[in-house]
């Protein structure tokens, strides 16, 4: 059964009567559905009853309707409302604009608009790079998405992406102090895309790629990187690809084994699977096999997708063929970034001593995380209710606010290697541990680490 989540998170108003154990009872019938109590609060009180608000994360929806009829079925006790406080953050949206600047007189006015505003636009006309220093472009980021592959929800259109666009956004700006807006298009075509992309590209200083389905997001970051002068980063390649190097860095050294040593089983060949690999290859890997629904990808074999051709030349040395399950037997690690359930127990104890196993797909991971950890020495997901979450949050911030910093122009593999090592090395060699092998997404270090690396690893290649 899952576990209760703050990603569903409620408040329930109930009417009780003015007794001495009303709020404990109403508390205790929560209590007794599996809810996780966060707060209790009496509202509204009087001789002849009370209102009690009790705030709680559940599991799901029907969780909610189970906590419905058990306060119900006290005696005096009625459920009014019960607010999603998730929908609650959401209303109006999470973003707004606001001057960097103060209008407190018709001076200020002049020089902020016209009149003076008129010089400025003059010296950018003359030479189009002070647009980085004079206007918004130095520190803003555009978050473009089609709405194709939303988290897990695939194709869901740009209006249903905007929630994740904006909580994006809000992340940039928290962590690593990016301004960064959300912009959803209304098509799935490709040269659309690009097109749009090239014609905003003048207000921003780069550009996040933001679930856009594969293949069409490899055609899309290659060109836009082609044809633009400012940095494209298709986060849930690279992102995805940097925080699981990072972790795996460190997993390494609670094993003692070396990433050129080890046997590596990559489940799942869209988009974050091959940046996974790529980086894996750049950081010195040697032996992974890379699976699809039909199996691991044999070397050499013909396809289509160039993608899965490139795959087909750099994975697979030891010409395996077969299944997702058998590869896994006697392998050292496990990444996976694909479906739920494709692994059991038994197959965790087919892998090598002391492995590995990073099950990231979410919600529901490719094996039970509680189950993996009986055989494996080292797990990871990506869900914040497990320990070692691999987020990308400890990515993009830092590593766009580095870009920014550096003035970049390119995003090269040495920085995807140099972002993972800076990331790592946030875990000190004291605080190292099965269970702590990746920093909280709330180390203020983090950030400011992965942006110093790109700044550096930016000047070295100039």
């Amino acid at each position: 059964m899952t576990a209760p989540s703050p990603g569903y998170s409620i408040t329930v108003r109930v009417s009780t009567p003015a007794t001495f154990t009303a709020t404990s009872d109403v508390t205790n019938a929560v209590a007794s559905t599996g809810a996780q109590i966060t707060a209790v609060d009496v509202v509204e009180s009087s001789h002849a009853g009370m209102t009690v608000d009790v705030s709680c994360n559940i599991r799901d929806r029907a969780h909610g309707d189970e906590i419905r009829a058990t306060v119900d079925a006290l005696e005096g006790a009625t459920v009014g409302n019960i607010s999603d406080r998730t929908f609650l953050m959401h209303l109006g949206g999470k973003l707004e604009s606001k001057p960097k600047v103060p209008l407190r007189n018709r001076d200020d006015l002049s020089r902020a608009y016209t009149p003076g505003v008129a010089r400025v636009c003059q010296a950018i006309a003359k030479n189009k790079a002070d647009a980085r220093n004079l206007t918004i472009k130095r520190n803003t980021v555009a978050v473009v998405t089609d709405g194709s592959a939303v988290l897990g929800l695939g194709d869901i259109g740009p209006e249903a992406a905007m929630p994740v666009m904006e909580g994006k956004a809000v992340l940039f700006k928290q962590f690593a102090g990016v301004d960064a807006w959300p912009v959803a298009l209304d098509t799935n075509d490709t040269e659309k895309i690009i097109d749009i992309c090239k014609a905003i590209a003048p207000a921003y200083g780069g550009i996040n790629l933001e679930d856009i389905s594969a293949p069409r997001c490899f055609e899309i970051e290659s060109r836009l990187r082609e044809e633009l002068d400012i940095p494209v980063f298709h986060d849930d390649q690279h992102g995805t690809a940097i925080v699981t190097q990072a972790a795996l860095i460190n997993a390494l050294k609670v094993v003692n084994k070396n990433i050129g040593d080890v046997r590596i089983v990559v489940s799942g060949v869209g988009a974050a699977g091959t940046a996974i690999i790529k980086l894996l290859i750049a950081s010195g890997a040697t032996n992974i096999l890379a699976a699809g629904r039909n199996g691991v990808i044999e070397h050499g074999s013909n396809h289509d997708d160039e993608h899965r051709r490139w795959l087909a030349s750099h994975t697979n040395q030891e010409n395996f063929k077969g299944s997702l399950k058998e590869a896994v037997a006697g392998a050292d690690v496990f990444i996976g970034v694909s479906a739920p359930d494709l692994l059991d127990e038994d197959d965790m104890k087919n892998m090598n001593s002391d492995a590995i196993v990073f099950a990231m797909s979410n919600p529901d991971p490719e094996i039970n995380p509680e189950v993996a950890a009986r055989n494996a020495a080292v797990v990871a997901t990506g869900r914040s209710d497990y320990p070692n979450q691999i987020n990308n949050v400890l990515a993009f911030p830092g590593f766009f606010r580095g870009l920014l910093d550096a003035h970049s122009h390119n995003i090269t593999d040495q920085m995807l290697v140099a972002a993972a090592e800076a990331i790592a090395s946030c875990v000190s060699a004291d605080e190292l541990n099965p269970s702590y092998i990746i920093p909280s997404v709330f180390d203020a270090e983090v950030s400011t680490r992965v942006a110093d690396a790109i700044v550096e690893t930016a000047q070295q290649d100039t």
